[in-house]
């Protein structure tokens, strides 16, 4: 960043524009495409070299409801209450039109949608009601070739590719490799515009409606981390850019802060060279759905399919202590690492190791990379698991008593560990954490595969507060004039997430964004 600080105070702008749209993901493609398609000039503003943020390595599928009540029913009891009722209440309903406006999207260039049914994650009442779309295919579009930097799931990058696409169709002007630095305000507090580096030098860009944040959260923030969550290290897993800018700019003008605690993630590995910036998440199996009751009536357990899990978990005392594959574990497999113990004053799960044998690591890659940086160095896993003996990633041990020597306890606790654990496998029942039968096998066979396992972040939903039209809101309860918020910037999920919920939320919320700033007169 350049040493001359930008002013939040300025009379003299470099250039200007309705709207400017700090973050090039699905939120701030969807905010641009909205305020363009209301008439208004529009500059999106990316901080990579690349657009696309954390969106573009997303799985692509896009949640729907049947019902608007019953998904509010869902929504309201997994959030435990922590979002304000008319913030899920038009979520919800804006639900009920989003996949008239992703089919409207799609045409652009003829991209292939699916639809399914995809009930919730958990047993809340309206579970049911839920569904899914996705964008299966784009003729004559590789995601391999047109994003050879990302590397995850093909349909959060076929899903982009529509997005990308409406937004050159309207000719919004796209900079990439253009951070904001600071936001612009009046002397009463009202945005005015923004300052992007350009070329490591400041540009004050006016924004004669409104500016519209969509840059993401603060996965790549250490210093945010260490302020708002008692885990410590947290990985990212997608990108380097979400160091919590939004959060920031929104601060210096007085925003109130929701969610702050609240990420997407799971656990994961480190590679040993500094030079692999980001988590290698393990590999993602099936969700499932546990049972519940509704009106004392059961609701069972419920799930696509399943797919047996190579390994388990053990803490630094050779013990067990969690279900390895809890019912949504990208979303909170982490949470089982955050135990302090304090009376050995340490958190005896950070590092935990995760454990493989022969047959395991035979059955398939047991981790993957998820990516989106042009500039820093990525690790391609293997198929077999034995490349990462080499790299450093996993250690092999040839014996319980390796093993044991590798975790730092005596070969008993390790073979205790595993004999329980098998018997259970015989049994068919988890009597200590209940993992899914289906999803047990056992841990016998040497040689083991073992690695030390850290909480993992995909995204975090923490940020500046805001109301139904997406207005940043400052402690008070007061829009800010002018400053709008769109995606995963100060997102509505406080406790539990519905998986594609995120993705749901950017076309939401930019639309919603877009079309308000629309609305309002020229400050100038």
């Amino acid at each position: 960043m350049p040493n001359n600080s930008p002013s939040r105070f300025t009379d003299k702008f470099d250039e200007e524009f309705d709207v400017v749209v700090v973050g090039y993901g699905f939120a701030g493609g969807a905010a641009a495409i909205a305020a363009a398609d209301a008439g208004c000039s529009v500059l999106l503003a990316e901080k990579m070299l690349d657009p696309g943020g954390i969106s573009i390595t997303a799985g692509g599928g896009i949640r729907l409801a049947k019902d608007a009540d019953k998904a509010f029913e869902y929504l309201n009891a997994s959030g435990d209450g922590r979002t304000d009722p008319d913030i899920l209440r038009v979520f919800c309903d804006e639900l009920m039109n989003l996949e008239e406006y992703i089919r409207n999207l799609a045409t652009v260039n003829n991209a292939v949608c699916e639809k399914r049914d995809h009930p919730g994650n958990y047993p809340f009442p309206g579970f049911e009601t839920f569904q899914a779309i996705e964008i299966s295919g784009v003729p004559g579009f590789d995601p391999l070739v047109g994003y050879p930097h990302v590397r995850g799931r093909n349909r959060g990058p076929l899903l982009f590719k529509v997005v990308e696409d409406n937004v050159a169709k309207r000719n919004i002007e796209v900079r990439c490799g253009t951070p904001a630095r600071r936001l612009i305000s009046g002397n009463q507090g009202e945005v005015r515009g923004v300052t992007l580096e350009v070329d490591g030098k400041l540009t004050s860009v006016k924004a004669r409606k409104g500016v519209i944040l969509a840059c993401g959260g603060f996965e790549a923030n250490e210093e945010m981390q260490q302020q708002f969550w008692q885990l410590q290290p947290v990985l990212p897993a997608a990108s380097r850019g979400n160091t919590g800018d939004g959060i920031t700019m929104a601060q210096e003008l007085g925003a109130d802060l929701w969610h702050m605690w609240q990420y997407h993630g799971s656990y994961g590995l480190k590679h040993p060279d500094p030079e692999y910036f980001n988590a290698i998440r393990m590999k993602r199996l099936p969700d499932w759905r546990p049972a519940g009751e509704k009106d004392g009536k059961p609701i069972p357990a419920g799930h696509d399919k399943t797919v047996p899990m190579s390994w388990i978990c053990l803490d630094q005392d050779g013990k067990r202590f969690m279900n390895e594959n809890p019912p949504y574990a990208q979303d909170t497999g982490h949470r089982h690492l955050e135990f302090f113990d304090f009376t050995r004053m340490k958190f005896p799960r950070i590092p935990a190791y995760v454990v493989v044998d022969e047959d395991g690591r035979q059955m398939y890659p047991i981790a993957q990379t998820v990516f989106n940086d042009r500039e820093a160095a990525y690790y391609a896993w293997s198929d077999d698991n034995l490349k990462e003996v080499q790299s450093g990633i996993l250690k092999q041990a040839n014996s319980v008593g390796e093993l044991a020597e590798i975790i730092g306890v005596e070969e008993a606790v390790i073979q205790n560990t595993l004999d329980k654990w098998n018997e259970a496998v015989e049994s068919g029942v988890d009597e200590d954490f209940r993992r899914p039968q289906e999803t047990m096998t056992k841990v016998q066979k040497p040689p083991f595969l073992v690695g030390e396992i850290w909480p993992v972040v995909s995204n975090t939903q923490g940020g500046p507060k805001h109301d139904t039209k997406q207005r940043i809101i400052n402690t008070f309860n007061e829009p800010i004039p002018r400053l709008y918020e769109a995606g995963e910037l100060g997102s509505i999920w406080g406790f539990l997430y519905l998986g594609g919920g995120n993705l749901s939320e950017c076309f939401i919320t930019g639309k919603i964004a877009g079309n308000d700033v629309a609305t309002l007169e020229n400050w100038d």
